[in-house]
């Protein structure tokens, strides 16, 4: 069974700093491209970063571009979201995707297993 699962997530301060990890499951992470995606409420999803199969950063949104920083570890089947510098706006539940195909697609449409997310909240 397929599982990912993320963790890191929690209630930080302005300016401060949190890292996300995702943890796969009955696959192997490394042939599997890996995007952050992030839901805040009333909103829609939207890509955060994504990550190649072969290790390459393929998308970073605009709105966090020179904060955030994603990583794979393939010794521990792990991908993680470094954030720092956070800002009320960062609040989302984040989530961690992994798409067979292995590029990196920035479309949430095209990831095939999703873990179930975790909170971020960003206040003082």
């Amino acid at each position: 069974q397929v599982q990912l699962v993320e963790s890191g997530g929690g209630l930080v301060q302005p300016g401060g700093s949190l890292r996300l990890s995702c943890v796969a499951s009955g696959l192997t992470l490394g042939h599997y491209s890996i995007g952050w995606f992030r839901q805040a409420p009333g909103k829609e999803r939207e890509a955060v970063s994504c990550i190649s199969s072969g290790g390459y950063p393929t998308y970073t949104a605009d709105s966090v571009k020179g904060r955030f920083t994603i990583s794979r570890d393939y010794a521990k089947n792990t991908v993680y979201l470094q954030m720092d510098s956070l800002k009320p706006e960062d609040r989302a539940v984040y989530y961690c995707a992994a798409d067979t195909r292995g590029y990196g697609s920035r479309y949430d449409q095209e990831y095939n297993y999703w873990g179930q997310g975790t909170q971020v909240t960003v206040s003082s």
